[in-house]
């Protein structure tokens, strides 16, 4: 009798402890994305729906936002990891199983994005955008071939000294590593050393690294970048002259999902939120405003004419074989890849 009577006080604590974080949790949702990446209009309809007030902070690359959580007191509730992430997230003890699959949306996800490999079943992560790092051109500047690496690798000299390249370690290597006809997570120290050696040397005829292409590139101050096809497809909107390139010695895929954090204090309304963005429709205004795929079916028939046949979204079947996933390579494999990144950015 005296163990069901501290059973049943221990139960009765623990809900009101339960009761008295969720109330002060109430109304509130913090979500930590990539920049220029959440459209407003989604935001604004999901805070009326559940009278919710949303906060967005920007990161600018999966370290950043790994670091930021991994040092704790950040008062995030949600995060959008690229699916070479997750499992470092899921592995570190950084997520909560938040179940999207048992969420009422979870059937609108197309199959194809259902078991991944870096989150099978879906238990941890939604959906947000999935899309590809290619190469943008300005072709007023140049009219050669801007399906390959070559573009940002071994510049030719219209577009020497005009180049912006994706501050993401991953992409840029990935790129390079192809085009010396190595694979993804390799340790060979010869094509290492052939990366490294290309990638400094490359990096005297770039103009810069940074996120600020849907403004430069149409504007004229970049003439050539590698870069996210969404952003891309942004900048063509803006000036007809950009055409998107898919490198033929290969090219990395992405998808950046939505995650629970395991510290998050507004969980539920997270949970809502998670559910919120497998709706056909509310997808959709994800893509409507960074120009990338979403990965729920039938999210195309709220999708403007314009993305129906994207150049920079539809991938000719000539280039398919080239693109690749990212996988998580190995912790000693990606030391070696930080050293090289290390030193590219001396």
């Amino acid at each position: 009798m005296k163990t069901n009577w501290m059973t049943t006080t221990a139960t009765a604590a623990i809900a009101m402890l339960f009761a008295a974080n969720a109330a002060s949790a109430a109304g509130q949702l913090n979500i930590y994305n990539w920049g220029d990446y959440t459209n407003p209009e989604l935001i604004k309809k999901f805070e009326e729906k559940f009278d919710v007030k949303v906060t967005v902070t920007d990161y600018d690359s999966n370290d950043t936002a790994l670091a930021k959580v991994r040092a704790g007191g950040h008062g995030f509730d949600v995060v959008v990891p690229s699916a070479n992430y997750v499992q470092i997230w899921i592995k570190e003890g950084l997520l909560q199983e938040a179940r999207p699959d048992q969420m009422e949306n979870f059937k609108n996800v197309d199959e194809r994005w259902v078991d991944v490999p870096w989150d099978p079943g879906r238990h941890y992560t939604v959906p947000w955008q999935w899309g590809l790092t290619g190469i943008g051109v300005n072709t007023s500047v140049y009219k050669g071939d801007i399906n390959t690496s070559a573009i940002f690798l071994d510049p030719p000299e219209e577009l020497a000294g005009k180049i912006n390249v994706a501050p993401e370690m991953n992409d840029v290597l990935f790129a390079t590593i192809k085009y010396f006809g190595g694979d993804w997570c390799t340790t060979d120290k010869d094509v290492l050393r052939k990366v490294r050696d290309k990638l400094v040397e490359a990096k005297t005829k770039w103009l810069a690294m940074d996120y600020s292409v849907t403004e430069k590139l149409p504007a004229g101050d970049y003439a050539a970048v590698y870069y996210w096809n969404g952003a891309i497809m942004r900048s063509r909107i803006k000036n007809a002259d950009i055409k998107f390139g898919y490198p033929k010695e290969g090219f990395p895929y992405f998808m950046d999902s939505v995650a629970l954090l395991k510290d998050a204090k507004n969980a539920e309304n997270a949970k809502l939120f998670m559910n919120f963005i497998m709706d056909p429709e509310n997808a959709a205004l994800i893509s409507a405003f960074a120009k990338y795929s979403n990965g729920i079916k039938g999210s195309e028939k709220f999708l403007q004419a314009e993305m129906q046949d994207a150049p920079e979204l539809v991938v000719p079947a000539e280039f398919q074989p080239a693109g690749e996933f990212l996988a998580s390579c190995e912790p000693d494999v990606q030391q070696l890849y930080t050293r090289i990144w290390t030193e590219l950015q001396k």
